[in-house]
């Protein structure tokens, strides 16, 4: 009677352990169940290009604040644009899935970034297929232990990608959505730093999940903050958008 007494109660505590965010899963089973907080496999293969405008205020090295506008056309394009309309310009960084480029503010002349900052800007422009499909990218996941943030303990699940470079997101247990992520990154010196960002305010935008509010750290103290205003899908953006002119 002891012996099945025990295994019930080890049955039940089994029972109860396999219930709970995170145990007993596979970085796989935890991908899949990100892919679906964030509007689910159909809505995200479903967007082609994005068009986000909102906010950016820049704390570190200098301050500035200023309208932003940014593009991604899957699966590896981005540009941004920030106005600075104290200076009467527009500063524009972009990589067109080959080759990066950005406005001299200096100047006003478009130039070719150097290769280490292609190789930062390439993997920003990264889109949804980095989640959907990872193995066509030559990306990969593992599952990490639990991590705690401010008295609560996240789901922790590494990205690394085709060059080796890792990134790791920290999973609100509940949710499933991101709420950190962390890895190195490139300042606006060229220096490599200790990158964390942190999502929050998300809100639903055509099916999807959406963190309205980015906050950027470098080496632990701010860096900057996005602050989005809107969010649109399937613009039919033109490959001659992120080429340098």
């Amino acid at each position: 009677m002891k012996k099945a007494t025990a295994w019930i109660l080890g049955a039940a505590v089994l029972m109860t352990l396999a219930a709970l965010p995170g145990y007993g899963q596979t970085a796989q089973d935890v991908l899949n169940k990100m892919i679906d907080a964030m509007g689910g496999r159909k809505a995200l293969e479903a967007i082609k290009d994005t068009t986000i405008t909102g906010t950016l205020e820049i704390t570190s090295p200098y301050a500035i604040t200023a309208p932003i506008t940014m593009y991604q056309k899957e699966p590896d394009k981005v540009r941004m644009d920030i106005d600075i309309a104290e200076q009467g310009i527009t500063i524009t960084q972009a990589f067109d899935g080959q080759k990066a480029w950005f406005t001299n503010p200096q100047t006003g002349t478009t130039e070719e970034m150097p290769d280490f900052m292609t190789k930062e800007f390439a993997r920003q422009a990264l889109g949804n297929q980095s989640f959907l499909n990872p193995q066509k990218l030559g990306i990969t996941y593992a599952l990490k232990p639990k991590a705690k943030i401010e008295d609560k303990d996240y789901i922790v699940l590494e990205q690394t990608l085709s060059d080796g470079h890792k990134n790791t997101f920290f999973l609100d247990p509940a949710t499933y959505l991101p709420y950190k992520q962390q890895g190195k990154s490139i300042d606006q010196t060229g220096g490599e730093v200790d990158a964390e960002t942190f999502l929050s305010n998300y809100q639903k935008v055509g099916g999807t999940t959406v963190a309205f509010s980015i906050r950027v750290l470098h080496n632990g103290t701010e860096a900057q903050k996005v602050t989005l205003a809107g969010v649109t899908y399937n613009s039919n953006l033109n490959d001659a958008l992120f080429l340098m002119k």
